[in-house]
């Protein structure tokens, strides 16, 4: 089996704080093993500085496989993804791992997340913190239980039983990302069950690991309200997904 090409596209808004500890807990080994590790920095408005910090770092560590951009308008949570998924099919690259600037999800278990893709296992893997002990690593009550209602729902309507659909710890394989019709993914939080949709649509295989939860006051979680719209938004995704699907059968 051929080595494949990693990228690893770490996602930053307003994270000065926490980029350089991100980047840093990259581990040597995954360093060489990896092609590029990519910074995308979406649009943080001054006087935010992930972006100079993040282009510090490459110049003192002189990482010459870091890369560091940053958009001209801020694109979302799953637009600025998009963002990083098309440099990866332009580059080449096999397999493309998402780590978040705010050091939610752990850099030391890159390795573990990008195996299976390796091994041809699965076209999608992601870090379960369900798995684990989620409300030990901080996850607030309230969010632990919105991601439980909304997996038990998830499961029940695309067929699947996955442990959970919304970590943002994520490995994919660039083949199975080609034939997903990004235009169709929500640019926002709900891009994260949007895209197991479409890969549950064209019949790819999604693994899970096990990870820690991390959650501090560096952490970005979003608010009740915000949270209660993009509950509503997967609601509306997954059913749409059902009657699609059920509706053609009956064709």
């Amino acid at each position: 089996m051929a080595d494949k090409k990693i990228m690893i596209l770490v996602i930053a808004f307003k994270a000065e704080k926490t980029i350089r500890d991100v980047l840093s807990q990259i581990s040597e080994d995954m360093w060489g093993k990896v092609s590029e590790v990519l910074v995308i920095d979406d649009a943080s408005p001054d006087p935010d500085r992930t972006f100079e910090i993040a282009l510090d770092y490459k110049k003192k560590e002189n990482l010459k496989k870091l890369s560091v951009k940053k958009n001209i308008c801020n694109q979302g949570y799953g637009g600025n993804q998009k963002v990083g998924f098309n440099y990866a099919f332009i580059k080449g690259y096999d397999i493309v791992a998402v780590l978040h600037g705010d050091g939610q999800y752990p850099a030391e278990n890159l390795p573990q997340l990008v195996k299976p893709l390796e091994q041809e296992r699965f076209h999608m893997v992601f870090g379960s913190r369900i798995q684990g002990d989620a409300l030990m690593g901080g996850m607030p009550l309230w969010k632990y239980i919105g991601n439980r209602f909304l997996t038990v729902t998830e499961n029940l309507l695309l067929g699947l039983s996955l442990s959970e659909y919304h970590s943002g710890f994520r490995a994919y394989s660039c083949r199975a990302l080609r034939d997903v019709n990004l235009e169709l993914i929500h640019n926002g939080f709900i891009f994260d069950t949007d895209i197991i949709i479409q890969f549950k649509e064209n019949n790819y295989r999604i693994g899970e690991i096990v990870i820690p939860t991390h959650y501090d006051e560096k952490s970005h979680v979003i608010h009740f309200s915000l949270a209660a719209v993009v509950g509503f938004g997967i609601l509306k995704s997954v059913v749409s997904y059902f009657f699609r699907k059920n509706l053609s059968r009956l064709k």
